[in-house]
C-alpha cells in the first residue's frame, strides 16, 4: 500500500514534527469551524508529543484551549486513574499542565461510569452524537498507533469490530492485557480529516514492511491498513522503525 511517510531520527524529532501537524490542523479547524476536535492515541509513542504540546503552550501560548476538544480513539475498561488508563497517561503528560476546560476532555467511560463495557461503549457513542450530530464524525486530527501485529486503536486482526458498518464505538475483547477495551470503529476512523500514524522503534520494522508490500486493490489483512480515510493520512516513523 502507498504510505505518505515522514522519517525522523528518533522519537523526539518525530513527536515535534507530529505536533506541528496537530497545531496547523488546529489553526485551520478553529478558523473554519470554530473548534478543534482531536482523537488521541494511548501507548508510549504519543506520550512525548503530549509532553511537547504542554511545553510548547507554556512557551508560545498558541493553543486556544477553550476551542479544543479531546477525545480518545480507544481505552482500556479500567478506572479513569488506573495506571493502565490512556486518559491517565494523557492527563499526566498534557491535561494537568494546560488550561483546557474539564468539559472539553471527553474521556471514554470505564467501570466507574457504567457497569459493563457494552454500556460504556453506548454511552460514549451517545456523547459523540451529541457533539458531532447524527452523521459519522470526522475528527480534525486522529492520532493512531501501530502494534507489531498490525493493530491500531483497539482494532486487532480478526476482530468483528473491523467489519462494523453502523456502530461508532464498540466494546471488544483484546488478545492482550487488559482484554476489556473500548474502541472507535472504522465507521468513524475512516472519516478523519487528518490521520497521523505514529510508529517508533525497531519492533515496528516488520509490520511496516508488511504494510508497504500489500496491494492497494485488496482489503488489508492488518487493521492499520484498513483505515483509509478520504482525508490526508501521514505516517510518522523513526529510523529504527524504518530499518
Amino acid at each position: 500500500m502507498k504510505m505518505d511517510t515522514r522519517v525522523f531520527a528518533d522519537i523526539d524529532a518525530l513527536s515535534r514534527a507530529a505536533l506541528d501537524e496537530v497545531l496547523c490542523a488546529m489553526d485551520d479547524a478553529v478558523k473554519q469551524r470554530g473548534r478543534f476536535a482531536i482523537a488521541l492515541s494511548g501507548g508510549r509513542t504519543p506520550a512525548k508529543l503530549y509532553q511537547l504540546w504542554a511545553e510548547s503552550d507554556h512557551r508560545n501560548a498558541r493553543t486556544p484551549w477553550d476551542r479544543v476538544h479531546l477525545f480518545w480513539g480507544d481505552e482500556r475498561y479500567v478506572p479513569r486513574m488506573d495506571l493502565l488508563s490512556n486518559y491517565r497517561m494523557t492527563r499526566e503528560a498534557l491535561i494537568a499542565h494546560v488550561p483546557i476546560p474539564e468539559g472539553n476532555c471527553h474521556a471514554m467511560p470505564g467501570p466507574d461510569d457504567f457497569a459493563t463495557p457494552e454500556a460504556a461503549a453506548e454511552g460514549y457513542e451517545s456523547e459523540l452524537r451529541e457533539f458531532f450530530g447524527p452523521g459519522a464524525p470526522a475528527f480534525d486530527i486522529q492520532l493512531l498507533g501501530l502494534g507489531i501485529e498490525g493493530h491500531t486503536a483497539s482494532l486487532f486482526p480478526g476482530a468483528p469490530a473491523l467489519e462494523e458498518k453502523e456502530r461508532w464505538v464498540m466494546a471488544i475483547e483484546a488478545p492482550v492485557r487488559p482484554p476489556q477495551r473500548l474502541t472507535l470503529t472504522p465507521v468513524v476512523l475512516n472519516q478523519g480529516r487528518n490521520t497521523l500514524f505514529l510508529a517508533a522503534g525497531a519492533d515496528k520494522r516488520e509490520i511496516l514492511s508488511a504494510l508497504r508490500a500489500e496491494s492497494e486493490s485488496r482489503p488489508s489483512q492488518y487493521p492499520a491498513g484498513r483505515i483509509r480515510p478520504a482525508g490526508r493520512v501521514l505516517w510518522f516513523v523513526d529510523e529504527a522503525a524504518l530499518g
